[in-house]
């Protein structure tokens, strides 16, 4: 029999890293390591990554056959010259947006974010969102997400139907790979100190703002917060924030910079009022980093009982869960070897299998 085949669009790989694109590169990854096997998942499958021309260099890190595909880039390209060009296969888009006119094609919505937070994005990028998704998401075979919660919710929107919408759990394995650079720890000031490692970002429904609130009440020998990620103090100042003296901003870090971070961190501070999995805390639970987290979104499904949970409009109740689990070291101990346990469960090996059964099954309707 004949493979199936399915070129991966790899659009994603022109910009910089984020989250979703984590998500698409460790899924092409893992999907790579299933064929070098020859497993039986994957074994009537075949998969090539169709790349524009400023997506080559970073494509290095994909382990899938590739192609680059004509001088077209950015929105045209995705749109037009990738499936005009695509044949009979079928198309898998793993970063929310998928080419309108084809109707052969999984697609990967992670969340809704533009319906249930759209402060945090621009108007250009809200429409275009909200123009887009439901052009192609009741035309492709099969939408696929990433938590039960967020299924729920493309559901909600109407986006698609329940029995169109299928579950791709994350990984998170990936933190293991990479060695730590401790190193960071000095250049920032934290050696000896006990600190909180939290993302740096403005969007609204990350909700950082509750932190710098949070950590306010804080005072001298307390734990400082460690803002880690591209946008800086002066984002947050023409944002609108007042930033507390315990707060520190580390820039953008390499993956084995935010592995010294979190093994070291008293904790990881997660107080988003929607996510569509939440990555960051099953990161750091993996590493031993106990996550105090708002019970909104995808968290609890994620997360489970390993977490601490904290509402996320409550600063003080921040700021007293973090002194609580600096204070009992038997209580931080216990949520640390649960959080471990939970995390476990979140590999791509598995997040890739479960793909594969998806797309075999949508291949016979």
């Amino acid at each position: 029999m004949m493979a199936r085949k399915y070129i991966v669009n790899g659009k994603f790989l022109r910009a910089p890293m984020t989250g979703v694109h984590r998500v698409a590169a460790e899924l092409c990854n893992a999907l790579a390591a299933l064929k070098e096997e020859d497993h039986p998942a994957v074994r009537e499958m075949s998969f090539e990554l169709w790349l524009p021309r400023d997506g080559a260099q970073r494509a290095r890190e994909i382990r899938l056959p590739q192609r680059v595909r004509d001088r077209m880039t950015g929105i045209p390209w995705e749109q037009l010259s990738l499936p005009l060009g695509k044949g009979r296969a079928t198309l898998l888009n793993l970063c929310n947006i998928g080419p309108v006119l084809n109707r052969d094609a999984v697609t990967m919505i992670h969340d809704v974010q533009v319906h249930l937070s759209p402060a945090s994005y621009s108007f250009a990028f809200r429409a275009w969102y909200r123009m887009v998704q439901p052009a192609f998401a009741r035309r492709h075979r099969m939408l696929l997400t990433v938590s039960e919660f967020s299924k729920r919710e493309i559901v909600r929107v109407g986006l698609a139907p329940p029995e169109h919408v299928a579950v791709v759990p994350n990984g998170a394995d990936h933190i293991l790979r990479t060695p730590a650079e401790p190193d960071i720890l000095q250049r920032l000031g934290l050696g000896g100190q006990s600190y909180v490692v939290a993302l740096s970002t403005t969007q609204a429904h990350k909700n950082i703002a509750l932190l710098l609130r949070a950590f306010a009440r804080l005072g001298p020998g307390d734990p400082t917060l460690v803002l880690v990620g591209g946008t800086g103090r002066e984002d947050f100042v023409r944002a609108g924030h007042a930033i507390p003296p315990n707060v520190l901003f580390s820039g953008r870090v390499s993956d084995g910079e935010l592995r010294a971070l979190l093994e070291n961190a008293l904790c990881l501070a997660f107080p988003s009022t929607t996510e569509g999995f939440g990555l960051p805390p099953v990161e750091a639970m993996l590493l031993g980093c106990p996550a105090i987290v708002a019970p909104c979104g995808a968290v609890p499904e994620i997360c489970g009982d390993a977490a601490i949970y904290v509402a996320p409009d409550d600063a003080d109740g921040w700021a007293d869960a973090i002194l609580a689990l600096r204070r009992d070291r038997e209580r931080r101990s216990a949520i640390v070897a649960a959080g471990h346990e939970r995390a476990k469960n979140f590999s791509w090996r598995a997040a890739a299998l479960t793909l594969a059964d998806i797309l075999s099954r949508t291949a016979q309707e």
